[in-house]
């Protein structure tokens, strides 16, 4: 076997994995608000800023809008956000949070200091979690 086909030399499959282990490790702590992981992570962008097209909430995620589109229209079905015509241009889509998914945001405040408690039992300390950040930002550049 060649040694570059070892599942334990794949860089993809440790990426895969966390990813993975992180979103589950999400999971309780959303259940909570009521919302997905992908939903609170479209909750994010719009909490940063609110009333955004959805072209521009789609680049934020990195996705194409035929994904981004379907989660919206879900979570407008479930009273978190609103969407409207753009006023310039008829064929923008205006994403606006509703006072429900405005009142997320304040029960969502702890969610990413609770993500690193669960650091905190494994031998990574702050730092070092706080180090990954740049170094993954580069990498999804360098990808994109």
């Amino acid at each position: 076997m060649y040694e570059q086909l070892k599942l334990d030399n794949q860089l993809c499959f440790r990426f895969y994995t966390v990813s993975r282990l992180i979103t589950q490790a999400y999971g309780p702590m959303l259940e909570k608000l009521g919302v997905t992981y992908p939903q609170y992570l479209v909750l994010l962008v719009l909490w940063e800023k609110d009333s955004q097209p959805v072209n521009d909430i789609a680049k934020r995620l990195l996705l194409n809008t035929n994904t981004v589109t379907p989660l919206l229209k879900r979570m407008e079905d479930e009273g978190l956000l609103s969407r409207k015509k753009g006023t310039e241009d008829a064929r923008q889509v205006i994403v606006s949070l509703t006072d429900k998914g405005k009142e997320l945001e304040e029960q969502a405040m702890n969610i990413p200091f609770q993500l690193l408690q669960k650091f905190s039992c494994t031998n990574l300390d702050q730092d070092q979690v706080a180090f990954l950040a740049p170094t993954l930002d580069s990498l999804i550049d360098t990808l994109k």
